[in-house]
């Protein structure tokens, strides 16, 4: 006689994505690209839930739009809850990306929120003055010389870039709204102010103060199963390859983390 051996339930698994790291088209940046087939993995099968570590200054606003809006459509696909815990940010992008969760959950000295939108260059003419050098330019079309670095910045070109600005504002704000809805409290989050730990939570922008580990055996039992998925850095930045174009994108990221101490 066979003996019956009793069916055995496995423990909870919860995959756990890492959002680390400025947001656009960069060789190491996040984007929707690099990041579709973690997250596509990350919900395959029967997950308990999946968490996001979140750790960004921002960055482009479409990709964190688009990274977003594919988190967000494969939870209500599979029925999945989500919960995203910050690490050192979740500014500007950084917090688009977070608000993809069902719930946010922060460190007491998480920095959160900068609701906003910049744009930065620098300017250059007075150099290109004293060097005797002079800016010739031709165009077809009077704003294809817009907001040229090396000549004088011009009224009508700071309003045309608060025009652009304006439009990606309020799909930020809508975003956040619509995701943290019931939650927000009544006052000016969206001013581009940065909230550190307990203060975001009480003003609506996370939930909780909770790290990822404890938090989600708190939820999901002491036995939940907890998968990590990362972006892999491509072959020719591990063999330190196109070192001009990693030294450029290395400024530029150093600069994004700077403003918050980082």
């Amino acid at each position: 006689m066979k003996r019956v051996i009793p069916f055995l339930k496995r423990p909870p698994t919860v995959p756990v994505i890492r959002l680390s790291g400025t947001i656009g088209t960069g060789r190491n940046a996040l984007s929707d690209a690099g990041l579709a087939p973690l997250i596509e993995r990350a919900f395959r099968g029967k997950p308990a839930a999946v968490a996001l570590i979140v750790n960004s200054p921002g960055g482009s606003p479409v990709q964190s739009s688009l990274i977003a809006a594919r988190i967000r459509r494969l939870a209500e696909e599979k029925g999945v809850r989500v919960h995203a815990f910050v690490e050192d940010v979740a500014a500007s992008g950084g917090y688009w990306l977070a608000c993809a969760a069902d719930e946010i959950w922060v460190d007491r000295s998480s920095l959160v929120g900068s609701i906003g939108v910049i744009f930065a260059s620098f300017g250059f003419p007075e150099l290109m003055a004293r060097q005797g050098v002079e800016r010739r330019v031709v165009t077809a079309g009077r704003s294809k010389s817009f907001a040229d670095p090396f000549l004088p910045q011009k009224p009508e070109d700071v309003e045309r870039l608060r025009a652009i600005q304006a439009p990606i504002h309020a799909a930020f704000i809508d975003h956040v709204k619509a995701r943290r809805a019931g939650r927000l409290a009544e006052a000016d989050l969206f001013n581009a102010d940065v909230w550190v730990g307990q203060e975001a939570v009480d003003l609506g922008l996370a939930d909780g103060v909770a790290h990822l580990v404890p938090k989600l055996k708190a939820l999901y039992g002491e036995k939940v199963r907890l998968r990590p998925f990362g972006q892999k850095r491509g072959l020719l930045s591990r063999f330190g390859l196109n070192l001009a174009d990693e030294a450029l994108q290395t400024v530029e990221d150093r600069a994004a983390w700077a403003r918050f101490g980082l």
